[in-house]
C-alpha cells in the first residue's frame, strides 16, 4: 500500500512576546484519526494540489481562513511518519512561512480553536505527560490544557532545535528549498 503524502505549515508571526507560531486544536469529528489533538495546520494531498506546497496552503486555508503565500515560505523540512502503526500511512513534509504580521483567523469546521504560542513559551514547555491514547509518558510540550504531542512535537522539535532562533521576516531568504531542520533556521538567518 503507497503511503499518502501530506503537507502541514508552520506558521511564524511577531508577537507581543517574540516570535510566535500557530496551532490548532482539531475539532472532535469520529472519521478523524487525530480528533481533538493539537496540531499544525495542514493535511492530506488531493488530486487538483499539484505540490505538496499547495496543499500546505490549501490545507491552511480550509483550517484558518489564513491566506499563504509562496513568498513567505522560508523552507521545507525533511519529512517525516506518524510512529503509531494504528493510524493511517502518512508522509508529512513540514513547509516553514514566515509573515510580517498575525493574520486575522477564521477557524475551519475542522479546528475547534487556533492558537498563536510564543516560540520561547513553546521551548519552556516540553516536558513528559501521560496521554490518554496511550499507556505510558510521552514527550509533549504542555501549552496551557493543551498538550501537542506525537508527530506535531515531533515536527516541532526537529524546528526548535535548529542552531539558532527565529529571525525576523524582513530578513528571510528566496526561493526556499527543501533542507533538513536543523539547517532551516540558519538558511534563515543568512539571507
Amino acid at each position: 500500500m503507497r503511503e499518502t503524502e501530506a503537507a502541514v505549515a508552520i506558521i511564524l508571526a511577531p508577537g507581543a512576546g517574540g516570535q510566535e507560531l500557530l496551532l490548532i486544536h482539531r475539532a472532535e469529528r469520529p472519521d478523524d484519526p487525530w480528533s481533538g489533538h493539537m496540531a499544525l495546520p495542514g493535511g492530506r494531498r488531493e488530486p487538483p494540489d499539484k505540490s505538496l506546497l499547495a496543499t500546505a496552503v490549501r490545507e491552511t486555508f480550509e483550517e484558518t481562513g489564513v491566506r499563504l503565500r509562496p513568498g513567505s515560505l522560508v523552507c521545507v523540512l525533511e519529512d517525516l511518519q506518524p510512529r503509531n502503526r494504528s493510524i493511517p500511512k502518512v508522509v508529512v513534509r513540514p513547509h516553514v512561512f514566515s509573515l510580517k504580521s498575525r493574520p486575522s483567523l477564521r477557524p475551519g469546521e475542522e479546528v475547534a480553536e487556533c492558537l498563536w504560542v510564543s516560540v520561547e513559551r513553546l521551548k519552556s514547555s516540553a516536558c513528559r505527560i501521560h496521554v490518554p491514547e496511550r499507556k505510558a509518558l510521552v514527550d509533549a510540550y504542555l501549552i496551557g490544557p493543551h498538550i501537542v504531542w506525537g508527530i506535531t512535537r515531533r515536527i516541532l522539535t526537529a524546528f526548535l532545535r535548529a542552531p539558532t532562533g527565529p529571525r525576523s521576516p524582513a530578513s528571510r531568504p528566496r526561493p526556499a528549498r527543501r533542507i533538513p531542520a536543523a539547517g532551516c533556521r540558519s538558511a534563515r538567518i543568512r539571507g
